[in-house]
């Protein structure tokens, strides 16, 4: 029954997260906000939706281990499993913003989000205030620097949502936090009583299992684009997840229910927020080496299985 509660609540957490990326996309054209912000901003926060509402939901009910497994664990799944397939189907060419703004943006967080909770075991509201204004300040930066160079992939945008009836929005944003509220809940639900089932911690389970389920949206739209040979799936694209799973996710998290270190489950601090931060890091020389500014078949095989060697430690 616990497998029948995460397969379920991941199915409506990608159900809710498409309806409230439709609805809120329909919802700012009525605004009349541009496509470039919606695409930065709009789009962004809705498709960090399931997330935060599976680590809200955990907080709340006092399982604060799957509130950090679930960033923690999507974050590598980002690099480590999503970057690493798309890689091997089609190599990717990466752009230099990758390593002027995203990248170091992306190495900030994850350097502090350690820091903060390696302190006082805890990441408090200040905190998660602190990271919602960096990510506010990085999105201003990132919107101006986009309309300088209008090139920003706007692709995810559909034009026609524009004639999107009011009703229709409506509905939409009813069923999408229908659907995400009941998909948080049941994921939790399962994760929990799996956890029971197979005699391992809720974070094993958060970083694992959920982790890649929370993924699979990401990993299905990469790995369509890599097949069709369209550029449009880029690591910046991936970047920009993390740099919002970690600010808005926990960020908004901590803001409302502060998030405690469980002192029974230390791999968080002592192990896996290690390889969180170690994916990040090795994207860099891998930018420059041997080939530049391409992460190729072989460089994907390499993060893939280094990601299947982190899943069997993690369980193990």
């Amino acid at each position: 029954m616990s497998i029948l509660w995460v397969v379920l609540g991941l199915v409506l957490l990608v159900i809710g997260g498409e309806f409230l990326v439709r609805s809120s996309v329909a919802l700012s054209f009525k605004l009349k906000l541009s496509k470039l912000v919606i695409g930065m901003t709009v789009v962004s926060f809705a498709t960090s939706a399931p997330e935060l509402l599976v680590s809200l939901q955990a907080a709340l009910e006092g399982s604060s281990d799957i509130s950090l497994g679930n960033v923690i664990g999507s974050n590598i799944a980002n690099i480590g499993l999503v970057l690493g397939i798309t890689a091997i189907i089609s190599p990717l060419i990466v752009d230099r913003d990758f390593y002027r703004l995203n990248w170091p943006m992306m190495m900030i967080l994850s350097m502090l989000l350690y820091a903060f909770l390696k302190q006082d075991m805890l990441l408090s509201v200040w905190e998660g205030v602190f990271f919602m204004v960096a990510l506010t300040v990085f999105l201003v930066i990132m919107i101006r620097d986009s309309r300088k160079k209008l090139k920003v992939n706007l692709e995810e945008v559909d034009d026609a949502l524009q004639e999107t009836s009011n009703f229709k929005i409506f509905i939409w944003l009813l069923i999408g936090a229908a659907a995400l509220y009941f998909g948080s809940e049941w994921l939790v639900k399962g994760a929990k009583e799996l956890a029971l089932a197979v005699g391992v911690s809720e974070y094993a389970i958060s970083v694992t299992v959920i982790a890649i389920g929370t993924s699979v949206p990401e990993l299905a739209a990469s790995v369509i684009a890599a097949l069709k040979k369209e550029k449009a799936i880029s690591l910046g694209n991936l970047i920009g997840s993390n740099i919002f799973n970690i600010a808005s996710v926990l960020g908004l998290t901590a803001i409302i229910k502060p998030i405690a270190v469980n002192p029974e489950t230390p791999e968080i601090l002592s192990t896996n927020i290690f390889w969180m931060i170690g994916f990040a890091a090795i994207l860099i020389p891998m930018v420059f080496a041997p080939k530049r500014f391409e992460i190729g078949r072989l460089k994907g095989l390499l993060l893939f299985v280094s990601y299947l060697v982190f899943v069997y430690l993690s369980v193990a």
